[in-house]
């Protein structure tokens, strides 16, 4: 078995994580070291599942680790948290339950070994918030075993709820819905045998559920400018955005492309990609807004907070260009941007993030 071991500020008891779904990871940590696995992969049958138990039973066997808590996602559905919940019950320890975002940040908090307070970009596709709803555009202030949910990104409907997620032009759909043009849906994808049922779906408010996922933004934007309508591997229409981006060369951020309030609005720039535009420069131009609103964004919260560190978690820093100008902009404004260099920062890290919360549990309890 395959560990990737990190050097923590702070130990406490041992801990148990068992990450989330998709890459799940499992974190063991004894003194103050962390053991992380190679994922076990995507817990969608029960090879994986049983992968992941015997993985479980080996690493606390060969670590000799006796935890004294066993961490997990807040999804109730996860393998892995009805896993940790048995665990719990067999060994008599309690089971923490640690919100999806929350854990990223934490990762990246682990991996740099930071234990003060700081802000948090979690962006993903998607992970359960303590609301009950699908997160995924996340600003936190994460302090020890804490977080406080500072802000999202304006919410988008999922049309067909999880379908939406592989494909494009369903979340091309719900950005015209949100921009008042339902009555294009139809026109526009006349290609998409659902094209109609979807654009009722909207009207009706009828299996669409909200996501405030920074990577459904990205497919939104891949649909509009009519990249990978469907998906047929997690992430494709991202990458293609990246890659056409990278293609066209550095833009600037469109001026008024998103709006600051109660949530971080990018509809104006959804607007203009919805138009007609070049696709390799709208892909630069969705990627120069992007990091220009959540540069502003988390430069506010700095100023509000009185933190100029910030760390940055989810699947959506695998994207070199967007981590490149983020980084950039917030360093103009003196803020400090960690990254995950030695562990994803997407779901495999999970396991690591939610350790790290334990650790400062155990310890602020």
């Amino acid at each position: 078995m395959s560990l990737t071991t990190f050097d923590l500020p702070i130990g406490s008891a041992d801990v148990l994580a068992l990450g989330g779904w998709l890459k799940c990871s499992v974190c063991a940590v004894r003194g103050t070291t962390a053991f992380v696995t190679d994922p076990v992969g995507d817990l969608v049958d029960a090879d994986s599942c049983e992968k992941l138990e015997m993985m479980v039973e080996n690493l606390l066997s060969d670590l000799r680790v006796g935890p004294a808590v066993v961490v997990h996602d807040l999804h109730p559905d996860f393998f892995s948290t009805r896993l940790a919940l048995r665990i719990s019950g067999q060994m008599g320890i309690p089971a923490l339950g640690v919100q999806h975002h929350h854990a990223h940040v934490a990762a990246v908090c682990a991996e740099h070994s930071v234990a003060e307070p700081v802000l948090g970009l979690g962006m993903d596709g998607v992970g359960l918030g303590t609301d009950g709803k699908a997160w995924g555009g996340e600003l936190l202030r994460v302090d020890g075993a804490g977080f406080e949910r500072l802000g999202h990104l304006l919410p988008l409907r999922l049309p067909g709820g999880d379908r939406a997620a592989r494909e494009a032009w369903r979340m091309a759909a719900s950005a015209l819905d949100s921009l008042g043009c339902r009555q294009e849906v139809v026109s526009r994808f006349f290609d998409q045998p659902a094209a109609s049922t979807v654009s009722a779906m909207l009207e009706r408010d009828f299996n669409c559920p909200p996501t405030t996922s920074l990577g459904r933004l990205f497919d939104a934007a891949a649909g509009l400018l009519g990249i990978c309508p469907v998906q047929s591997f997690e992430g494709e229409a991202a990458v293609a955005l990246e890659v056409l981006a990278e293609r066209n060369g550095k833009v600037g951020a469109l001026a008024g492309g998103y709006d600051i309030g109660d949530t971080l609005d990018f509809r104006p720039l959804l607007a203009v990609l919805a138009g007609d535009i070049d696709t390799s420069y709208g892909a630069a131009l969705f990627h120069a807004t992007i990091a220009a609103g959540l540069a502003e964004w988390v430069s506010m919260a700095a100023e509000r907070a009185r933190i100029r560190r910030l760390a940055c978690g989810g699947g959506c820093f695998l994207n070199r260009l967007l981590v490149q100008t983020l980084t950039e902009l917030l360093h103009e404004r003196d803020i400090e941007v960690l990254t995950a260099r030695r562990i994803s920062p997407g779901d495999s890290g999970l396991s690591l993030g939610q350790a790290w919360v334990g650790i400062r549990h155990l310890l602020e309890r």
